[in-house]
C-alpha cells in the first residue's frame, strides 16, 4: 500500500524456511488422503509469503505441519522437508519443537475465542505465555512475573489495543473481535519470533477491521523484521501484505510469483479463475465469474494435472502431471500451456 513503510532486501540471504517436496496424507477409515503432494517454496528473512487457494486446498494444513500442530495419527509425513534456519522441523523431537514454538515461529489463527480462554482474564493467559517463553532462555535471561506483566503490558500498546493497562484485566467477551485479535497477535509476537504464520487472521473481522489488522501486522513485520507466512483464500489480503504469492490447488503448488507478476500476468488457468471471481470497483458483479465443477477427491486423485476436469483449456497432455517452470524472473507456473495460451482472454 502507498506511505508504507518497507524492509530492506534481502535478496540473495539464505531462505528462513525452505519447504522441499513436502508430502503429507490422513490416514482415513475411507483410505489415505493425500492432503499435500511434493510441494516446494522458500521464504526469505523479512520477506511476506501468501498462500492462496480455496477451502480444502492444503493451505492450513501446511501452515500447521511447519509448527508440527497436526496429531499423528491421523497425519502423516509422507517425504520431504521443513527446514527453519537449516533444522528440519519433521525430525526434531517434541522437546525442541516446543522450545522453536512461540521463540522462534509464531502463529496467529482465524478465530480468537478458539484459542483464549474465556475463564482466565487477558493479562492473566499473556503473562502466562510470556513466562512460558523464559523456559528455553538461559536463567540469568530470564523475567519475573513483574517484568513479564510489564512486557504485557507493553505488546498490548505495541498491538494498538486501547487503556492496555485496564485491558489486562478483562476477559475475553469483553472485547471485540478485532481487539481479541490484537491480543492474540501480541501473544504471538511475545517471544519475538523471526517468522509469523497467520492462518486466514481476518476472515471472521468485517471489512474496516479487517484492513486495521492488514495495517497491523505489516507495522510489526517493519518493527520487527518479521517474515510472514499469510494463509489466505482472500486475495486482497494477499496485495495489502505480501510480496510474494503461492497459488495451491487440490494439495499441490500450481503458481509462484512476485505480487505484481502474479496479479498483472497469471499464468495458470486456476489463478486466472480466482482473479476473475474477485469484485472490483466500477466493475458490475454480473461480470463476475466462478470457477466450474469442484475440488478433486484425494482419497484417490487424478492423474496428471488435477485441474484438468474444471479448465477450458485442458487437452490430453494434462494426463501428465506438469512440472513446476519458471516462465520469468520470479515466477514459475505448473501447466503444459504456454503462457501466452493460459492468458488467452485477459
Amino acid at each position: 500500500m502507498s506511505g508504507r513503510a518497507t524492509i530492506p532486501s534481502q535478496a540473495g540471504a539464505a531462505p528462513l524456511l525452505s519447504v522441499r517436496d513436502f508430502k503429507l496424507a490422513f490416514d482415513t477409515f475411507d483410505g489415505v488422503y493425500q492432503a499435500i503432494d511434493g510441494i516446494s517454496f522458500d521464504l526469505a528473512p523479512g520477506e511476506s509469503l501468501g498462500i492462496v487457494g480455496e477451502t480444502g486446498c492444503g493451505k492450513s494444513v501446511t501452515a500447521k505441519s511447519i509448527t508440527g500442530l497436526l496429531p499423528s495419527p491421523p497425519a502423516r509425513v509422507r517425504g520431504g522437508q521443513i527446514l527453519f534456519d537449516g533444522e528440519d522441523m519433521l525430525r526434531v523431537g517434541e522437546a525442541r519443537l516446543q522450545q522453536i514454538r512461540g521463540n522462534d515461529i509464531a502463529m496467529i489463527f482465524q478465530d480468537p475465542m478458539t484459542y483464549l480462554n474465556p475463564v482466565f482474564t487477558i493479562g492473566t493467559q499473556l503473562v502466562d505465555v510470556i513466562m512460558a517463553h523464559q523456559r528455553v532462555r538461559p536463567r540469568a535471561e530470564r523475567m519475573r512475573r513483574d517484568a513479564a506483566r510489564d512486557h504485557a503490558i507493553d505488546m498490548l500498546g505495541r498491538v494498538h489495543l486501547p487503556n492496555p493497562e485496564r485491558q489486562l484485566d478483562a476477559y475475553p467477551y469483553q472485547l471485540s473481535g478485532g481487539m481479541r485479535q490484537r491480543v492474540l497477535i501480541a501473544m504471538a509476537l511475545s517471544g519475538r519470533p523471526r517468522l509469523l504464520v497467520a492462518d486466514e487472521p481476518t476472515t471472521a473481522l468485517d471489512v474496516t477491521i479487517q484492513a486495521q489488522i492488514l495495517d497491523l501486522i505489516h507495522e510489526l513485520r517493519v518493527e520487527f523484521g518479521l517474515s510472514v507466512l499469510m494463509i489466505t483464500h482472500d486475495l486482497g489480503v494477499v496485495a495489502s501484505v505480501c510480496d510474494r504469492v503461492v497459488v495451491m490447488y487440490a494439495g499441490q503448488i500450481v503458481e509462484d510469483a512476485t505480487m505484481a507478476r502474479l496479479f498483472d500476468h497469471p499464468a495458470h488457468p486456476y489463478t486466472r479463475g480466482l482473479l476473475a471471481a474477485v469484485p472490483h470497483p466500477g466493475r458490475p458483479a454480473a461480470s463476475l465469474s466462478s470457477i466450474p465443477g469442484s475440488l478433486p477427491n484425494l482419497l484417490d486423485p487424478p492423474v496428471g494435472c488435477r485441474f484438468r476436469d474444471r479448465c477450458a483449456l485442458a487437452g490430453d497432455d494434462c494426463r501428465r502431471p506438469p512440472p513446476i517452470t519458471a516462465i520469468a524472473d520470479g515466477h514459475k507456473v505448473a501447466c503444459w500451456r504456454s503462457p501466452g495460451e493460459s492468458d488467452a482472454g485477459a
